[in-house]
């Protein structure tokens, strides 16, 4: 139990004394598919990163963060694929000359 402790306390050390753990991030735009994909890949390294984080909590948020970068993905497919047959009906409408 004491060597229990000792570890976490080790691990708080640890965190406090890194620089970057105590900066805020930056503020970020989110405005296409490819920003959410960077910001879901940095938060993943920053989980892994985590030296406080039990394996199985960092394995939880990042498949929780691989879950939402999966949905944002398909979502962009859909979205390219409802273009392209907008694009192909609207050009069945106004057949040229």
């Amino acid at each position: 139990m004491i060597n229990m402790i000792k570890q976490r306390l080790r691990c708080i050390e640890s965190f406090l004394k890194t620089p970057h753990a105590r900066t805020q991030p930056r503020p970020r735009p989110l405005k296409t598919v490819q920003d959410v994909l960077d910001l879901l890949e940095e938060q993943v390294a920053a989980v892994r990163a985590a030296p406080w984080a039990e394996p199985i909590e960092k394995a939880r948020a990042i498949a929780s963060l691989a879950g939402v970068a999966r949905r944002v993905i398909e979502d962009s497919v859909l979205a390219d694929r409802i273009e392209m047959l907008e694009a192909v009906l609207g050009q069945r409408k106004d057949p040229k000359p």
